[in-house]
């Protein structure tokens, strides 16, 4: 039980630090090409605390089902994640930009993507821990 959730931890920061890298990096490609990156809103700090807290929250989240569904752990899980990946989504799509924004339509063409970057990290990784987890 031990062993499992200490690699549920290192996946999940792995899976965090990762997705956080690929916003990042997501972010400056979207700058070059846009030419707006909502710096002071979307932040290095704010992509890569969300990203490694997400995964946190996964991977505590996987644990519990862990336990109640046995063999069925990963297939209910992966729905779960994409669900609530694309419920995640509102956030971005609802925010409300200061007044002296530029181009605040563009503002979900840059977070939304970052939403999904956890989960696809996730399902890349996830298969090299094997049964252990």
């Amino acid at each position: 039980m031990g062993k499992k959730i200490l690699l549920l931890a290192v996946l999940a920061v792995l899976v965090g630090v990762l997705s956080g890298i690929a916003g990042v990096v997501y972010q400056k490609v979207y700058i070059e090409t846009v030419g707006e990156g909502f710096v002071n809103i979307a932040s290095v700090k704010n992509i890569m605390t969300g990203c490694i807290l997400g995964t946190l929250v996964a991977a505590v989240g996987y644990f519990l089902l862990s336990l109640v569904l046995k063999g069925k752990t990963e297939m209910v899980f992966n729905i779960l994640f994409v669900i609530l990946s694309f419920a995640s989504i509102l956030g971005p799509i609802g925010f409300k930009l200061p007044l002296d924004q530029d181009s605040p339509e563009l503002f979900p063409g840059l977070t939304v993507p970052m939403h999904f970057f956890p989960a696809l990290g996730w399902f890349a990784l996830r298969p090299f821990f094997g049964k252990s987890i």
